[in-house]
């Protein structure tokens, strides 16, 4: 296990590469044989920085949740990350794309939690029980490490984005909050718009069968840990589209049908 100064540094260079908005070398170019549990003790690192400057724990993403992108990255698990306060914007508002690391948007959907949740064989309906609402939720990535290794040519891997927060870099959340049973949520889509242009399309069946059932991932990881998701955190679901670049200039729509649209723009 990678001891916690080696990993307090590490979380600083990454900390430094995102306010620098600068892409730094990737954590296994420097520690070759980085495995998944260190790579979450540089992430929870990174989280003890960003709270002891007084950002507040308000949730948590989960990532990699269709089979296609576990394949990408040759794993059969999702991965997560932390969410603060910091990392939490408006919809229908401006932001710069400078600010942000070679940045992306997800579609997907958050819940929010009505109670507290843990355990180790959560079904869907354990997680619906917990959950307040869910609304339509943006995830915007930032990778602070090279996909590939100007100098070396290593390309990054599911250890090093593990380690960058799971290339987490803020949600938005917008359109309509709905009762977690109101309605089947395997069935939500929705539509994401580039400058006028239909990008990506989705359905949220496509997290893992049901959009509840990254949570219980989730959960169970956590239980095996001592620890506990909380009442009134932000749960991400996980995506059920692909990325879609970000460029300075570009303005974003997103439909969910039933339950909303909002925007985002990037100067």
């Amino acid at each position: 296990m990678m001891s916690p100064d080696v990993a307090a540094a590490e979380a600083a260079l990454l900390d430094r590469a995102e306010i620098d908005a600068t892409q730094m070398r990737q954590t296994t170019g420097e520690y070759r044989d980085l495995t998944i549990d260190d790579a979450y003790v540089i992430q929870a690192a990174w989280q003890e920085i960003k709270l002891a400057r007084g950002e507040v724990l308000v949730g948590h993403k989960i990532g990699l949740t269709s089979r296609a992108m576990q394949a990408s990255m040759n794993i059969t698990t999702p991965d997560s990350g932390f969410l603060t306060d910091r990392m939490v914007f408006e919809p229908d508002t401006r932001l710069v794309a400078a600010d942000f690391c070679d940045p992306k948007l997800e579609i997907e959907l958050a819940f929010v939690l009505n109670t507290d949740l843990a355990g180790d064989d959560l079904s869907a309906d354990d997680i619906l029980d917990a959950t307040e609402y869910v609304v339509p939720a943006i995830e915007l990535i930032a990778a602070r490490s090279f996909r590939r290794d100007p100098d070396s040519g290593r390309t990054r891997t599911v250890v090093d984005t593990i380690a960058d927060n799971a290339a987490n870099a803020g949600i938005i959340m917008g359109g309509t909050k709905v009762a977690p049973r109101d309605i089947d949520l395997r069935w939500v889509s929705a539509l994401g718009s580039r400058n006028g242009v239909i990008e990506e399309t989705g359905v949220a069946a496509g997290v893992l069968g049901h959009p509840a059932m990254g949570i219980a991932w989730l959960a169970r990881r956590y239980h095996e840990q001592g620890l506990t998701l909380e009442k009134g955190q932000i749960i991400l679901a996980g995506s059920f589209t692909r990325p879609i670049d970000i460029r300075a200039g570009d303005d974003f729509h997103f439909d969910y049908g039933p339950l909303g649209t909002f925007s985002l723009g990037f100067n």
